[in-house]
């Protein structure tokens, strides 16, 4: 490689420090000296429309996806040549002409659980404030934990944790990864099962996205980068929100991992005031067509929810 392959992310300090991770894994599977990184890899950092807003639910300005189409549409004109995100923040359904190019190996996928005085969900006084911005989460704490009141927490991870230690709470709940990933491990007080709380799809892994016309580019650093056990887990995952139709405006999980020869999968819908939650396992052969048994799952789930009366939502 001679030319430049410039790499757009957002500009938060989790994300800068994730995108630092895959550029120095790129540099490596293609001889980039620490000398040429700025020059042969450099970042292109890019604040979203979801970084702006932070006083509001993501459902309520747009979904998701308003953290990567400022990134897309850098890709689109030609500011940088490669995206790092967080998967779970990917759309399903891809813009037209990009693709997802590689998924690296996935950090610890569960959620975890901040407090200054607490050990567990179990522990938490009754009314107990809990900060966090996930409808899923909100539902899952309330599935448990119906006594608990569930306040939005906007913000990047600093300000969370800062708003934690100075009383604002008594407890957040966060993705151990992002935790992981800046150095923070040591503010988890517990990691939550994935059977009480089943992650969001894609969570803890990224996702590295590019033109779909820039092929022979990928094929150099694509493979090294691609983690095929992750890539698999997550494609079962996706396919499962797909039929569930999971969005900000759906309390949705699913979660795959390798268990010998298949895959296991849990997902499930929830209703977001926890009262009611609907959900699946299975486990797929390695030989079968993963994400075609991943969404007829996901489709058992959402046909049982809505059967219930649940509305559907998109």
């Amino acid at each position: 490689m001679t030319h430049l392959l410039r790499i757009g992310t957002r500009r938060s300090t989790l994300a800068m420090t994730q995108t630092g991770h895959v550029r120095q894994a790129l540099a490596d599977a293609l001889g980039v000296t620490s000398a040429d990184m700025e020059a042969r890899l450099p970042l292109v950092p890019i604040v979203t429309t979801g970084d702006r807003i932070q006083d509001r639910r993501l459902l309520e300005v747009g979904g998701k996806a308003l953290f990567t189409k400022e990134i897309e549409a850098a890709l689109f004109d030609g500011r940088c040549d490669l995206a790092v995100h967080s998967l779970k923040d990917v759309p399903v359904e891809p813009p037209p002409g990009l693709a997802l190019a590689a998924i690296p190996v996935r950090e610890d996928p569960r959620d975890a659980f901040v407090s200054e005085r607490f050990d567990s969900v179990t522990d938490l006084p009754e009314g107990a404030r809990v900060g966090t911005a996930s409808l899923r989460r909100q539902a899952q704490l309330l599935a448990l934990r119906p006594d608990l009141r569930i306040e939005l927490l906007r913000g990047n991870v600093d300000s969370r944790l800062k708003r934690v230690a100075d009383g604002e709470f008594e407890a957040i709940l966060l993705a151990a990864s992002g935790l992981n990933r800046l150095g923070y491990s040591d503010r988890i007080r517990a990691l939550l099962p994935v059977e009480d709380f089943v992650p969001a799809p894609g969570q803890g892994a990224l996702a590295l996205q590019t033109r779909e016309g820039d092929a022979p580019a990928i094929e150099v650093w694509g493979p090294v980068l691609n983690h095929a056990a992750t890539a698999l887990a997550v494609r079962a995952e996706r396919a499962a929100m797909r039929a569930l139709e999971g969005s900000c405006r759906t309390a949705v999980g699913a979660h795959a991992w390798h268990d010998g020869d298949d895959l296991v999968l849990v997902a499930e819908r929830l209703r977001p005031d926890g009262t009611r939650r609907w959900r699946e396992t299975a486990r797929i052969p390695l030989t079968a067509d993963v994400e075609a048994a991943a969404e007829a799952m996901g489709h058992t789930v959402q046909n049982r929810a809505l059967a219930d009366g649940e509305p559907v939502e998109n």
